[in-house]
């Protein structure tokens, strides 16, 4: 038998009589005013009359404790900047200790009817807030739990810890009142690992704005009207395929410049600088700093493509994953260039937006960006696709319907538990006897 936390009698009654709203409080182990999708789900909440707040973490010299973005409470957990900056090693388990436990206190102290826990750090202090305080708990996967990078990549400690924490979601996971996640394939893995039988898909679509070409990126770049570009935008991450991009550069037909933009770390940043002197691409690729998230689709919009070439063979998180970037390249009408990542050729075939490489082998990347930008008609007819699906299927307020109605649910459900002596009873959920740890 699973049980699951669940509203309290009394808040129960009170919302019901009294219809007060009904108190969310999410948990991101990071800062909320950066993360997109932690406040595109927390201002849809405030805007259907949840009150939100968030603990997250920041640093302490930037920030007061507390203040308020869009209608939303946020709750900081003071770190200093060497937290964010500081090697794993295993002096780090005693850092993510103290951390851990000053947020579930935290988390403890704020009221809250339902915790909301965004990826596996933040699950992990919601569920035992819920637990003790007896309210729900949902879990926002934002990718693969678990499965962001191979274990070839991880140390003794890290992988240990991956066993851990992968023993933990499996007792965990099944007992949450809501799993939400961001890609259809992703849903499929966590309904069949976990045994949950119902997975919330909430994909990373930004809110809908009609985006006019622009020339922002010629202009700052200083680059002719005639050179066409070729836009990868996001965290420069080593998963992420940039030095293929890098040495594809080398096959690319004249007038025609790879643009790389978006948050990085400077080891990451140093790398890539230092790959494309020694292959003597300099004026074939340029590598921007992030801009301000209010003005990414002006800038997107002054691109030719977009393009994502991460290796599925990276990892099951990689594989699976449908991120922000291509969501974005289609609102700024961007035909897209993709690695065979299952969730966006899906998209790039249902929707006929853009093309699937053949291989990512740098000689191949680049004659496919030759090939897409040689085609004119092409583009004009896969950036008209990208358009009308965006203004119909892939934007937030849409989107964001799921999310409302699976609190609905929740609430409604423990709700309907009261039992004549006015406790509520737990959701209970069907499982086969054996089940264990």
């Amino acid at each position: 038998m699973k049980i699951i936390p669940f509203l309290d009698a009394s808040t129960a009654r009170e919302t019901t009589k009294a219809s007060l709203p009904i108190k969310v409080c999410m948990h991101v182990l990071g800062t909320a005013a950066t993360d997109p999708r932690v406040l595109r789900e927390a201002t849809a909440l405030v805007e259907a009359g949840y009150t939100v707040s968030i603990v997250d973490i920041e640093e302490k010299e930037n920030h007061q404790s507390e203040e308020d973005i869009q209608g939303v409470h946020l709750k900081h957990v003071m770190v200093s900047r060497s937290f964010f900056s500081t090697r794993f090693d295993k002096s780090t388990f005693v850092r993510v200790a103290t951390l851990f436990v000053r947020t579930t206190l935290r988390l403890l102290q704020a009221p809250a009817d339902i915790y909301h826990g965004h990826e596996v750090s933040g699950l992990l202090p919601c569920y035992i807030a819920a637990f003790l305080r007896r309210k729900p708990v949902i879990f926002d996967a934002h990718e693969m739990p678990l499965f962001e990078r191979p274990l070839s990549e991880l140390g003794r400690t890290r992988r240990w810890l991956r066993k851990l924490l992968g023993v933990l979601l499996t007792y965990i996971v099944p007992r949450c009142a809501g799993v939400i996640t961001v890609s259809p394939p992703i849903v499929e893995e966590l309904r069949s690992r976990y045994g949950v039988s119902e997975v919330a898909l909430i994909r990373n679509v930004p809110e809908y704005q009609a985006v006019a070409k622009s020339d922002r990126l010629r202009q700052h770049l200083g680059l002719k009207p005639e050179v066409r570009i070729a836009l990868y935008q996001g965290y420069l991450q080593p998963n992420r395929g940039l030095d293929r991009l890098i040495r594809a550069a080398a096959f690319l037909d004249p007038d025609i410049v790879i643009v790389i933009m978006g948050k990085n770390r400077k080891t990451t940043q140093a790398q890539l600088e230092e790959l494309i002197a020694n292959e003597g691409v300099a004026d074939r690729v340029k590598i921007l700093p992030p801009v301000p998230y209010a003005e990414l689709l002006d800038w997107t919009a002054s691109a030719d493509i977009g393009l994502n070439v991460a290796s599925p063979d990276y990892s099951l998180n990689v594989r699976y994953f449908l991120p922000n970037k291509f969501f974005e390249y289609l609102m700024a009408g961007l035909p897209v260039l993709t690695s065979p990542l299952e969730a966006m050729v899906d998209v790039i075939y249902t929707y006929d937006v853009g093309q699937v490489l053949p291989s990512l082998a740098p000689a191949d990347i680049g004659e496919a960006i030759n090939k897409m930008l040689a085609d004119p008609a092409g583009l004009a007819r896969k950036r008209g696709n990208a358009l009308e699906a965006t203004r119909k299927e892939f934007y937030w307020e849409k989107e964001s319907s799921r999310l409302i109605d699976l609190y609905q649910g929740i609430f409604h459900a423990a709700v309907g538990k009261i039992s004549h002596d006015g406790s509520l009873l737990p959701a209970v959920s069907e499982s086969n006897s054996n089940e264990s740890l």
